[in-house]
């Protein structure tokens, strides 16, 4: 009896242990059936993490989120490295992904001191597998071959299509692209503006890879409607049903032929592009000169007119009477056979504002809405045309609050041109080319006083009608004329911004 009363407390004993060992195999197994995305990255993973994000620059940084799909301001290597945890936790090969990602930003010694491989390697590897977007990837590559002049002329093309400040924060490429996304301008399937934008700023290599991109992405769309019309069967097929009618049209290719494309008939497409504006007609356009000052009015006067533009000379004007006479310009029909448009401002003002011959307390025309009157949505019949701004500005000290400024502002809206439709082809601040000079107010107080840019600019024109100079090559003569005044007169400078989206040269 005793022997029996043991031996089932033996066998009891036996049992609870089997059971526990056979829960602690299933929750083994369990545990190493865990999919990868479920595993936490080892520690040598993030030794490696941490040594490529200490290897990063700010500007690489703010890339590889990019990459990443992270549009957020923050490219700190703090969240960086966050960010490259939770990918690589998520990541079938965590290491191929950093090595993908470390080559698209060209940091290949990275690629061989910490990921230990080359490039060869990685782009070997990735012709069959590639984890990061093509489109991150083409937008990645635009940046890093953009300099900061084109940087700023895309964004003084995009200057009404995003938020002043958020341009202002803009420091490259990536960051004008990131705003477009967030406005759904710009994604994965809508390439077109960042195209328009590269031509117009004359980068027409890096908007030829972006149509590459553009039509790799278009095929596979084509491919499947190829497919649908092979496969759908014609009202209008043959007795036998293997011909479709677009095959038994004269001329029209086959449905099968789908790697082939017929080019609708366009007038345009039998003309031969040049590379530069069309400048010939007399008059060449209208020049309206608004000299508020009183000195070089005359002598711009002359100047383009010898240039052969129909001009226009206003003076002492105020501020509406500057915007009514602006406003103005291409109110009669004759100006819409013009080639170009010219337009010359002397006024006192601010950074932003222009005075006219108003008091400093007033509210000012601002300079940015002077360029939106002449842009493709307000005037479609100058779309495609030179537009020229040369603006002396005689600096006065800042002299209004921002809700005075947002008044003028809203008084400044263009009604565009009666009866004209608006060309959606080219970017509204597209074919422009912006000088501003600025001096101090107190060079006026001088007797006999005119604009050292002014002078340079007209003596420069007439060089450059004599020679055939293009416009660009001009200015640099203006230029060299003001560099040199500086340095004899510091006390008297003067400071010259040029900013353009010439998509063409301009030849006078």
């Amino acid at each position: 009896m005793i022997y029996m009363i043991l031996w089932e407390h033996i066998y009891s004993h036996i049992c609870v242990c089997v059971t526990t060992f056979q829960h602690a195999v299933s929750v083994s197994s369990a545990v190493c059936l865990l999919p990868k995305s479920m595993a936490l990255p080892d520690q040598r993973q993030l030794h490696t993490i941490n040594q490529l994000v200490e290897s990063l620059s700010s500007s690489e940084r703010r890339s590889l989120l990019y990459l990443c799909g992270y549009m957020d301001n923050d490219n700190s290597s703090a969240c960086v490295k966050d960010m490259l945890e939770s990918k690589v936790k998520s990541c079938d090969d965590g290491h191929l992904f950093l090595e993908e990602l470390i080559l698209h930003i060209k940091r290949f010694d990275i690629l061989k001191k910490v990921l230990k491989t080359s490039r060869a390697e990685v782009e070997t590897t990735l012709q069959c597998r590639q984890a990061l977007p093509r489109f991150r990837i083409l937008m990645v590559n635009i940046n890093e071959n953009m300099a900061n002049e084109d940087v700023g002329s895309m964004k003084f093309l995009l200057s009404r299509t995003l938020p002043r400040e958020k341009m202002e924060k803009a420091k490259n490429f990536l960051d004008v692209t990131i705003e477009l996304e967030k406005l759904d301008l710009v994604s994965p399937e809508k390439v077109d503006l960042v195209e328009e934008c590269l031509r117009n700023i004359s980068r027409a290599d890096l908007a030829e890879t972006v149509a590459k991109y553009k039509m790799s992405v278009a095929a596979p769309e084509r491919h499947t409607c190829h497919q649908q019309r092979i496969r759908t069967p014609s009202a209008h097929s043959t007795p036998h049903g293997s011909h479709s009618l677009q095959q038994t049209r004269r001329g029209q290719p086959s449905a099968y032929a789908e790697n082939f494309q017929v080019p609708i008939y366009n007038e345009n497409n039998c003309q031969i592009p040049l590379d530069w504006y069309i400048f010939s007609t007399i008059p060449r356009g209208v020049c309206v000169i608004i000299d508020c000052v009183g000195n070089d009015g005359d002598m711009l006067e002359q100047a383009f007119k010898a240039l052969h533009f129909n001009v226009v000379l206003h003076k002492w004007l105020s501020v509406n009477e500057t915007l009514l006479a602006l406003k103005g310009v291409f109110r009669q029909r004759e100006s819409h056979r013009d080639d170009g448009f010219a337009c010359c401002i002397i006024s006192r003002g601010t950074e932003s504002h222009l005075l006219c011959t108003d008091s400093s307390d007033s509210t000012g025309l601002r300079l940015d809405s002077i360029r939106q009157l002449f842009t493709a949505d307000a005037c479609p019949t100058m779309a495609g045309k030179p537009k020229l701004f040369f603006i002396q500005r005689y600096s006065v000290p800042e002299f209004q609050s921002c809700a005075q400024r947002l008044h003028q502002d809203q008084d400044l809206e263009t009604d565009g041109c009666d009866g004209l439709g608006k060309y959606g082809y080219i970017p509204a601040e597209a074919d422009m080319f912006w000088s501003h000079c600025q001096t101090d107010e107190h060079q006026l107080e001088q007797r006999h006083h005119f604009s050292v840019y002014l002078r340079a600019l007209t003596g420069a024109l007439h060089k450059g009608q004599r020679r055939k100079t293009k416009l660009i090559d001009v200015h640099t003569e203006v230029n060299g004329v003001i560099f040199e005044h500086n340095k004899r007169n510091p006390g008297k400078s003067y400071h010259v911004e040029v900013k353009h989206t010439l998509r063409k040269d301009l030849y006078f």
